[in-house]
């Protein structure tokens, strides 16, 4: 493709973006102080722009991508919302793995994932942060690893997924699509394809219901990849009539990608289609039928393919296209260059052998029949081993899954004796456990408080007990979010809560709590129902029981209800009998 030969399309020119091959012009990203009046879901949503960059082939400006997304990451995180944060370092860890160079930089980004997600009990993004570290591990030449985070993934996604509801519910149907497709391209990575078809046919439902072009391009575009490499494996096996419906079926959908490409988030060229700038998309059509027309194609395809799946799969789309033009040689020369290009590249390991097996098969048309007979007799012999090989790794997988999914039913069971079935929190004798070791081990400060629900008998009264469970949850996932990680927010009973923050005096816990009670107070009606938070905290006394400090914080929230309630009342002493 020459320089100006169509204009680049600029999807949101008020953000600073944009940018495809070389011979366009990226615009300055915005500058990081800009981003601290942008509300939370413009933050999700430039991340998800600065992902669509990252990930099409021929960017330029890689780095500036990364500076971005760690500078809206640094703003997310000064926020603290658990959510939006767990998105953006999913974006963060996503960018650099897609950048060649920065792909061990996803390390700590994973890492910080993994712990954010389990502490806020954000088990689809848990789910989504294995997936992708099972994708840096296959990068990293570590199979088994990523054999067993795979399987946690595929455990976590196993299990009844509740709808989260403090998030909308295309939100959410959004996250857990990303999951699911992070999790399928791990599989497809493996040649695990029959299970990679099964996790992405669960997130082509959640996409149907709520995503939006983008998410739907990606989507078509993952099952594609998935098909070609499929079909290249079921011709190792000689299977060619199975072979050629994957391919075909594969056409068919990049003939679907072309809409929602149009409207995606992909930098792209107006007036070209997806087939001329999309490499898998192109070569698509053409395996499914090979002939010297896609040849023009194809070789710009080849300049735009970066990633290993990419340059493989165009490669070999190329090279039969040659072939049924007779060009022998060139297509030896244009396998081998990138046999040679990705060879030290272990993260598309099962194409990788395609690959090589395309080259062995094109080569040996001209040592005459004894060779190819005895290459053919080679490599059908090979190709009956990788076979078994191939069946151990999915049998492995799915033992893994099982066993992953065993042990988070046996830790589930354990943690239901200690955790409220309503909220997802700590229950009473949770609660009495974890009070009783910070009251006796005691070296620091420890406040403690007690939260009742202002208006919450009219919910029940005026709506229904569902609404009112409804409100609880709510509330519960509020007030967990308003406050420190380290923090416990417990379910005492009835709509009493309970948190203690240990280290925190009481100036600091009651500072703490009152945004508690602001964040409650700023919910939409249709989540809270117009209900607020009265809350007493106090500082627990050297050998003063958890008991005793419990009744101190009861009695300091029934000041905050005499006061009119949606406060708190901080209590340094003791009450008097007028309070």
């Amino acid at each position: 493709m020459t320089s100006g030969s169509s204009d680049p399309v600029t999807l949101r020119p008020d953000e600073g973006v944009e940018v495809l091959h070389d011979d366009v012009v990226q615009d300055h990203a915005p500058a990081p102080a800009a981003h601290r009046d942008r509300s939370d879901a413009w933050l999700v949503g430039r991340a998800n722009e600065l992902m669509a960059i990252a990930q099409s082939s021929g960017t330029a400006g890689q780095a500036d991508v990364t500076d971005e997304v760690d500078a809206i990451l640094a703003e997310a995180q000064g926020r603290g919302e658990p959510r939006i944060v767990a998105q953006l370092l999913r974006a963060a860890a996503v960018v650099r793995l897609l950048t060649p160079g920065l792909v061990e930089m996803s390390d700590p980004l994973l890492d910080e994932m993994i712990t954010h997600t389990q502490r806020h009990g954000l088990l689809v993004l848990e789910a989504d942060a294995h997936a992708l570290r099972a994708r840096r591990l296959l990068a990293a030449t570590a199979e088994d690893k990523a054999l067993s985070e795979v399987a946690r993934a595929l455990a976590m996604l196993d299990e009844e997924l509740v709808p989260d509801p403090v998030m909308d519910r295309r939100s959410w149907d959004r996250q857990l699509a990303n999951a699911l497709q992070d999790t399928g391209l791990v599989l497809i990575q493996l040649g695990v394809y029959e299970m990679a078809d099964q996790v992405l046919a669960r997130a082509d439902v959640a996409i149907r219901h709520s995503a939006g072009p983008h998410q739907i391009y990606v989507h078509l575009l993952h099952r594609t990849g998935m098909l070609i490499g499929w079909g290249l494996r079921l011709e190792r096996v000689n299977e060619f009539e199975q072979a050629l419906e994957r391919f075909a079926t594969a056409s068919a959908i990049a003939k679907a990608v072309e809409g929602p490409f149009l409207e995606s988030l992909h930098p792209r060229h107006r007036g070209l289609t997806a087939a001329e700038q999309v490499p898998v998309i192109g070569a698509a059509h053409a395996l499914a039928r090979p002939d010297g027309e896609h040849l023009g194609q194809l070789r710009g395809l080849l300049d735009l393919a970066t990633h290993a799946r990419e340059q493989i799969i165009v490669s070999i789309a190329t090279a039969r296209c040659l072939e049924r033009e007779g060009e022998i040689a060139d297509a030896q020369k244009v396998l081998d260059g990138t046999r040679q290009a990705v060879e030290h590249d272990t993260s598309e390991a099962a194409l990788l052998l395609c690959l090589v097996r395309e080259f062995a098969r094109l080569s040996g048309l001209e040592g005459g029949e004894h060779t190819t007979t005895a290459l053919q007799s080679y490599a059908h012999a090979l190709e009956g081993e990788l076979w078994t090989m191939q069946e151990a790794r999915t049998a492995t997988l799915l033992t893994r899954r099982d066993h992953e999914r065993l042990s988070r039913q046996h830790g589930a069971i354990a943690q239901q004796a200690l955790q409220d079935p309503l909220t997802g929190l700590p229950n009473r004798r949770a609660l009495d456990e974890k009070l009783r070791t910070l009251v006796t081990g005691q070296a620091h400060p420890l406040s403690v408080a007690l939260v009742d629900l202002d208006g919450f008998k009219t919910v029940n009264d005026r709506h229904s007990h569902a609404d009112g469970d409804d409100v609880l949850r709510v509330i519960a996932s509020t007030l967990r979010q308003a406050l420190r990680g380290d923090d416990v927010v417990a379910r005492y009973g009835g709509d009493e809560f309970v948190v203690l923050l240990p280290g925190a005096p009481l100036p600091a816990a009651e500072a703490a709590l009152w945004r508690a009670v602001e964040a409650v107070a700023a919910l939409p009606f249709d989540l809270s129902r117009g209900v607020t938070l009265s809350v007493g905290v106090v500082s627990v006394r050297p050998k003063e029981s958890a008991n005793q400090a419990l009744s101190r914080a009861d009695s300091a929230m029934y000041v905050a209800k005499r006061q009119g309630g949606c406060r708190v009342a901080a209590v340094a002493g003791e009450l008097s009998a007028e309070a």
